[in-house]
């Protein structure tokens, strides 16, 4: 569970809040797409709350309000060894917590992305020959939270310590040391916390076959945080955007992967019964970590929640299937979104990916994202944020274009509602959602203001952010 006075330190920094003291935060990464599908070990990455950068390669010490960053380890980004990203674009692939959107697909993350390379990362990413994006794995520096589930892990530091760090840094030589075997992404957090506390993070010989896993150096915090209480800790999960984009998987270690295909492990404790009864030993062992286990959630508001109950999943379940039976009886054959909508009757959750496959990404004057939708002469904008979605602007044959909003609030909301989403889902954010669409569908929309939201009991605000 999240020890107070750091988790209001991680959440208070994102809103400029001032602090007397830091941590550091380990980052573990679900896999998705193919590390997904085999290997399974994820990503690692440390956000260091005290520490700021000048350049993405030159650290510094934060002024007042600034946020931190978090230094990661990838290869083939111009032959660095690291890069500094500050947390929120890290996360999110924005500037501003406001400008975060609600619901994602791959074109709107491409397009954040590319804006943001263009901006900040220009001397890591150069535009390609054609002058448009480039290729390579530049993109995983900003916007992890639209391809991953991301556990935190922190732990108190003190600014001597990032002065020491900063120091560090920035004498050796940043130039790519990337190794699978040797120098991963997890090598690269187990230095980075070693160097606060020493021997700290090891790599699992057996548990990992020797090399260095995000989830071995994650569990290897935990035990050390409990042998450690005059510390301050604390853990938290960071649910991965809704959207179209495939969901991320659960984080393995290198034995757990090669336990799961039964076609190596079965041959091996048959011929080698000793050392595959070993294997199986540790295997349960490191299996019983589980990162996310009664872990608080980060929320769209920036705070603190508990995730959500099965019984909770089930009543929002039925409040939002009474809100999609209300807008069914509403529909008038003579309104060209809902023609396309009747096209996927009984198929509520894919409605907005189908009209959303059409759309182009954009900002609105504000800097925050919307997507922009043709029908036929008419154009439709549609807010993809807290801030911008009950401002739809654009005209359909005399409707405005709340339905497609509320065709987006739909989709996410039911995303939140899976079964494998309970708890990574805030039950607070449902609670938004769900009076967002209430109010983009109700009969008296056009003389509707921004309602506000009712606050949770069992909530832990901690950041004054957008609402």
């Amino acid at each position: 569970m999240c020890a107070g006075r750091l988790c209001l330190l991680f959440f208070s920094l994102l809103a400029g809040v001032s602090h007397s003291y830091a941590a550091a935060t380990l980052l573990l990464e679900e896999p998705y797409s193919y590390d997904g599908a085999f290997a399974g070990t994820g990503h690692s990455a440390v956000y260091l709350s005290n520490v700021c950068a000048s350049s993405p390669v030159v650290l510094r010490t934060c002024a007042e309000g600034e946020t931190g960053v978090v230094l990661s380890r990838y290869d083939g980004i111009q032959g660095y060894d690291w890069v500094a990203i500050p947390l929120i674009s890290y996360l999110y692939a924005v500037d501003r917590a406001d400008a975060v959107p609600l619901f994602a697909d791959a074109k709107l993350v491409a397009f954040l992305r590319d804006q943001y390379r263009r901006e900040h990362l220009e001397a890591l990413a150069p535009d390609g020959a054609d002058g448009g994006t480039p290729e390579g794995n530049w993109y995983e520096l900003v916007g992890a939270s639209y391809d991953r589930t991301i556990y935190g892990f922190e732990i108190e530091t003190s600014p001597q310590q990032d002065a020491l760090l900063i120091e560090k840094f920035n004498r050796d030589p940043n130039r790519e040391r990337y190794n699978f075997v040797k120098r991963n992404c997890a090598d690269f957090v187990r230095e980075v916390i070693n160097f606060y506390y020493p021997r700290a993070l090891h790599r699992s010989v057996i548990g990992d076959l020797g090399v260095t896993t995000p989830k071995q150096i994650a569990k290897m915090l935990v035990r050390y945080s409990q042998h450690h209480p005059e510390l301050e800790s604390s853990d938290f999960l960071v649910p991965q955007v809704p959207g179209s984009l495939g969901r991320s998987k659960p984080v393995h270690g290198v034995l757990e992967s090669v336990m799961a295909a039964k076609k190596y492990m079965l041959p091996l404790v048959v011929l080698h019964p000793y050392i595959g009864g070993g294997l199986l030993v540790e295997y349960f062992g490191h299996r019983r970590f589980d990162p996310g286990k009664n872990s608080l959630v980060l929320n769209s508001q920036f705070e603190l929640d508990s995730a959500l109950t099965k019984d909770e999943r089930a009543t929002y379940q039925s409040r939002v299937n009474e809100l999609g039976q209300v807008a069914a009886v509403r529909r008038h054959e003579d309104d060209p979104v809902e023609e396309k909508a009747s096209l996927l009757k009984g198929k509520e959750l894919k409605v907005w990916e189908h009209l959303q496959a059409g759309a182009t990404p954009a900002l609105d004057g504000s800097g925050q994202p919307v997507f922009q939708m043709h029908f036929g002469d008419d154009l439709a904008q549609v807010g993809l944020t807290r801030a911008n979605v009950l401002n739809g602007s654009g005209v359909l044959n005399g409707s405005d274009s709340s339905e497609l909003a509320a065709q987006l609030l739909e989709a996410r909301i039911r995303q939140e509602l899976r079964p494998s989403a309970t708890r990574k889902t805030s039950h607070s954010d449902v609670e938004k959602d769900l009076s967002m669409l209430r109010q983009l569908r109700s009969p008296r929309r056009a003389e509707a203001a921004v309602v506000p939201v009712s606050s949770s009991e069992n909530r832990t605000r901690v950041l004054a952010g957008p609402q």
